[in-house]
């Protein structure tokens, strides 16, 4: 069970990768690193500005990066379904922060002291019978 995770080889750019899965609600992304690029992040084929317009998410996104100061240049490639535009964006941090560990054991415990490997579990509660949404009662009238 603890077997040491290896770098995937790439058949399309021929180097070396670190893949993770990172999750938030109901999002998933799959994001891989490769070492040594021109610090170029594709997210869904898109570019990383196009497919986030609002730099919150952005920076929501990179944080890993900057929390850890990465002096190389890395290009992300990030495929990720589900959920909204903001939910994305925290699922694409715990996936580079997961991708990151792999590639560096030593920031596991620095990026889990800022919170950056917890999975935010929050998902939408269940409509219960009787009412009109999860916590919703009918509307009460006196007559």
């Amino acid at each position: 069970m603890n077997e040491k995770k290896t770098p995937k080889k790439s058949k399309s750019k021929g180097s070396h990768y670190f893949c993770a899965c990172g999750k938030r609600k109901t999002s998933s992304a799959r994001v891989r690193i490769y070492p040594g690029g021109e610090n170029k992040i594709t997210v869904n084929n898109k570019d990383f500005k196009e497919y986030f317009p609002d730099p919150f998410q952005r920076v929501v996104s990179r944080s890993p990066f900057q929390f850890v100061e990465a002096g190389k240049k890395f290009d992300v490639t990030v495929r990720v379904v589900g959920g909204g535009v903001n939910s994305q964006a925290g699922a694409i941090k715990h996936g580079i922060s997961k991708a990151l560990i792999l590639m560096n054991p030593d920031l596991r415990s620095s990026l889990k002291k800022a919170g950056f490997l917890t999975r935010d579990p929050r998902k939408k509660e269940r409509k219960k019978p009787g009412l009109k949404r999860a916590r919703r009662a009918p509307q009460w009238s006196k007559r």
